[in-house]
This record gives structure tokens, C-alpha cells and sequence, in this order.
């Protein structure tokens, strides 16, 4: 399932499953408890959009490299 996605909103129902898990099937990202191809599909785009959260550290994770 989108993680991105169910984090929103959870963030916004507060820990209420029935309206989270509600919305994810509604909108077609799920289908039960079973995550479908567009849900994936959502997931994968989110994940080259927002990219590695470490890419631009260079020298403060590697201070060796970032000569």
C-alpha cells in the first residue's frame, strides 16, 4: 500500500483505520487489504518525486568521500 499516502492520512483521521483503510480502497489504491497496481504504481512515483533523503549529504554521511 501507498506508505506515503496512509501516513496523510492518518495524520488527518488520527488513528482511525475504518476512515484510512476506507479511502485507500475508495480511491482504488487497495482493494481489501491487498495493495492494487495503481496503489504500487502511486507509490513508485512518490518514491522518484521525493528521491533518497540522503543523496545530498555527501560529506557529512561519508566525510571521507567528501573531499
Amino acid at each position: 500500500m501507498p506508505k506515503f499516502l496512509e501516513d496523510k492520512l492518518r495524520a488527518e483521521y488520527g488513528n482511525n483505520p475504518n476512515a484510512i483503510y476506507g479511502t485507500l480502497n475508495k480511491i482504488g489504491a487497495m482493494r481489501g487489504n491487498k495493495e492494487t497496481p495503481k496503489g504500487a504504481a502511486m507509490e513508485r512515483k512518490h518514491d522518484a518525486k521525493v528521491g533518497h533523503p540522503h543523496a545530498n549529504l555527501g560529506k557529512y554521511l561519508h566525510p571521507k568521500k567528501g573531499k
